[in-house]
């Protein structure tokens, strides 16, 4: 298997939600398990560019993953997971409904081990600029004879 690339098995669940008058069906992830036995197959693909944001979803309380399921109000159909909460986010963005759900041991564990092979995203530092640039100049004014 590659080094980047991982398949997940996801099985969501729908269940009713009243709110005033309404029942709402809402969709969760019931499981979420490694390898391809489920009925919907992802493949979790980690990539150099979000790995600041695998660092931030590993640090936090709760580590999650997150599968883009479709457009808002439809039927889920997931057609993708992630780990940044940075893609995630732009899912959102998009209109797409996004589930999550924690993440397994052995994910975490994988993540660590592909940060600690191609090392931590490199901090971004502010470049200082050369003295007075982007400051609005005052230049002298040359009477001119009349």
């Amino acid at each position: 298997m590659s080094d980047n690339l991982r398949s997940l098995s996801i099985t969501l669940v729908a269940e009713p939600k009243q709110v005033k008058n309404f029942t709402l069906t809402q969709w969760r992830i019931a499981e979420l398990t490694l390898g391809d036995q489920g009925p919907i197959v992802l493949n979790l693909q980690l990539s150099m560019t979000e790995r600041a944001a695998y660092r931030f979803n590993l640090t936090s309380t709760t580590p999650r993953l997150f599968v883009r399921a479709g457009f808002t109000g439809e039927t889920p159909k997931p057609d993708a997971i992630t780990a940044s909460q940075d893609v995630a986010a732009g899912w959102m963005d998009g209109e797409q409904q996004v589930l999550e759900a924690p993440m397994p041991m052995a994910i975490q564990v994988w993540i660590e081990s592909y940060l600690a092979r191609h090392g931590e995203a490199p901090m971004e530092m502010r470049k200082k600029k050369r003295k007075g640039a982007g400051r609005a100049k005052e230049t002298p004014t040359k009477e001119q004879p009349q």
